[in-house]
């Protein structure tokens, strides 16, 4: 018993290697976290920096919007306004199965008038992607319910898009830009540099969601675009606009142009053309609305050139104001085809021959000059040439006679035909003759007092005053263009109708034209209106375009307080009273 007792008292010894071992263990693993963690703190720590920020730090742009478009009274002719884009993260919106399944995103695919199905497959086939596209500049009513959707993966940029108050009176003129903010047509394309702004950029930290949680400071302030201020007025720009395109219509015709231009400085005060469009609306900018026909348009500007031709004569010293002209019998042939005036008109002056617009009158008036003579004129008024505009599309105009011409060659020209001018071209030529002869270099920016621009003398101040005189008998009774007349003003002016080319010679189709300078006085205003293709009974330049030339002259005058210069009318001088005290519409 003794013996057992003794045996349970004996103690069991401690296994005293073990214990070692694990502490040695431990104590390695724990030198081997302190090693570790001070070679990732010390020795890796700009490495490890840069991993961490390559994943959530982000550099994210800060929008710039272009310049305003401004006429030259201020009025807003183009402003950008800010709008919402929504885009995907293809990769976030397939990490949960259930997203692209919920009520939620039924309602997002509704809100943009997507398909369901079509729309799943769509971010399906771009799943490795973390910045797609969805919707540039939605409505910002959508915009809201989108956002109150809050779906995981669809996101929102703040951009801008142009807006343009005047819509389609200046839509011509002004142009558009795209869906990123460039110019594509008129000034916002030939002034896109000018006008657009240099984005700028930020450095924020971003969430797994790719949501803003910190900014760490501007890395370029954005640059806002410069504003630019057009020669244009928009007042005259509506009157041409609406008149315009009453006479289109009336008329049936396929399309038209007005210009109007400041004679003592060349700055363009209005450009309309029909038919136009709606820049605000991305549907309506086809082709054949978008054409700024007063620049790109050519037609033979028929008797509208007749007054150079007499300019051709006067500076020649071959004929002088009292010359006079045997048209009779009112047609002659020259080679294989005729000249001819509608009816025999004896002997005429030159102011005659303007008032009457004889084919025989400038015709023999040409044939006494020397080509050089004879031409000189045209292209000392920039037929054949672009104005210097600036504005893309503007076309050059067709001037080239051929060195062997024949007389009837000669002749055709002398009376507007076998060449082609624009609108904007022919509104030159005629705001040469109301400045004396001088040509100002023509501008669609406002030109400021003091400012220095090319001036040039090519025409004798003596004959163009003689001239401008002279058309004045146009628009008195017996003349042309009669319906140009303004009340309380006088008129200098010229009608041209001509006929348009076709293959094998001329068709059955017209331009209408009437051009003119107001008050003839003292011209302010050089005035071109051009119908083109009138389908009705009245297709003559002194009954389609002339009306026109009168209402935007008529306005434009009183909208300047331009003094009237024919005071024998007695409403002129209760028109002007009219204007004066506020009370003329």
């Amino acid at each position: 018993m003794k013996k057992v007792q003794n045996r349970k008292l004996k103690t069991v010894p401690l296994c005293t290697w073990r214990y070692y071992v694990m502490i040695a263990v431990l104590l390695c693993g724990f030198g081997a976290l302190v090693t570790r963690a001070a070679y990732l703190q010390v020795v890796n720590a700009e490495e490890l920096t840069e991993a961490g920020e390559s994943r959530s730090v982000r550099v994210k742009g800060i929008s710039s919007h272009r310049g305003l478009i401004l006429d030259r009274n201020g009025v807003e002719l183009a402003r950008s306004v800010p709008t919402e884009s929504v885009w995907l993260d293809p990769k976030t919106l397939l990490a949960n199965e259930d997203v692209l399944q919920s009520k939620e995103w039924k309602a997002f695919a509704a809100a943009l008038k997507r398909n369901e199905n079509q729309l799943n497959q769509w971010v399906k086939d771009r799943a490795d992607k973390r910045f797609v596209w969805l919707e540039r500049h939605v409505d910002p009513n959508v915009g809201l319910y989108i956002k109150r959707l809050d779906i995981p993966g669809v996101e929102f940029k703040t951009e801008y898009r142009r807006y343009y108050p005047s819509a389609e009176v200046t839509a011509h003129l002004v142009g558009f830009t795209g869906i990123d903010d460039k110019g594509l047509e008129g000034v916002e394309r030939a002034f896109d540099s000018f006008l657009t702004g240099q984005p700028g950029s930020k450095q924020v930290v971003v969430d797994l969601y790719r949501r803003v949680v910190e900014e760490r400071g501007i890395l370029a302030q954005a640059e806002q675009g410069n504003d630019l201020q057009l020669s244009i007025d928009t007042r005259i720009q509506a009157t041409a606009y609406k008149e315009l395109k009453k006479a289109v219509l009336q008329n049936g015709a396929k399309g038209g142009s007005v210009v109007v231009v400041d004679v003592d400085t060349g700055e363009v005060l209005a450009m309309a053309s029909q038919p136009s469009f709606n820049p605000n609306r991305s549907d309506s900018r086809l082709p054949e609305f978008t054409r700024n026909r007063s620049i790109t348009d050519l037609f033979e500007p028929g008797s509208t050139v007749k007054p150079l031709t007499v300019v051709s004569g006067l500076s020649s010293g071959k004929f002088s104001t009292n010359s006079t002209v045997d048209t009779s019998p009112g047609r002659m042939k020259l080679g294989y085809a005729w000249v001819r005036d509608p009816r025999n008109y004896g002997v005429l002056d030159l102011d005659g021959i303007i008032k009457k617009s004889s084919n025989m009158g400038v015709s023999k008036i040409a044939l006494e000059l020397s080509d050089q003579e004879f031409l000189s004129t045209y292209y000392k008024v920039g037929f054949g040439m672009e104005t210097g505009l600036g504005i893309q599309g503007e076309a050059d105009g067709i001037l080239a006679p051929r060195a062997n011409w024949s007389e009837h060659e000669k002749a055709s020209m002398s009376y507007g035909y076998g060449f082609m001018v624009s609108p904007i071209q022919l509104a030159q030529a005629y705001a040469i003759l109301g400045a004396g002869g001088v040509r100002n270099q023509l501008t669609l920016i406002k030109r400021t007092d003091g400012q220095e621009y090319p001036q040039e003398q090519v025409i004798e101040p003596e004959v163009a005053r003689a001239v401008v005189k002279m058309m004045e008998e146009v628009v008195s009774e017996g003349g042309t263009g009669t319906q140009a007349k303004v009340d309380g003003y006088r008129v200098a002016g010229k009608t041209g109708t001509s006929r348009k080319a076709v293959r094998g010679g001329y068709g059955d189709e017209y331009v209408t034209v009437f051009a003119g300078l107001v008050p003839a006085s003292d011209p302010k205003f050089a005035i071109v209106v051009m119908v083109d293709e009138p389908a009705g009974d009245s297709y003559y330049g002194g009954t389609v375009s002339a009306p026109v030339f009168s209402k935007v002259a008529d306005k434009a005058l009183h909208l300047l307080n331009i003094a009237p210069d024919n005071k024998s009318q007695k409403h002129a001088i209760a028109t002007a009273t009219n204007v004066v005290g506020g009370q003329h519409d």
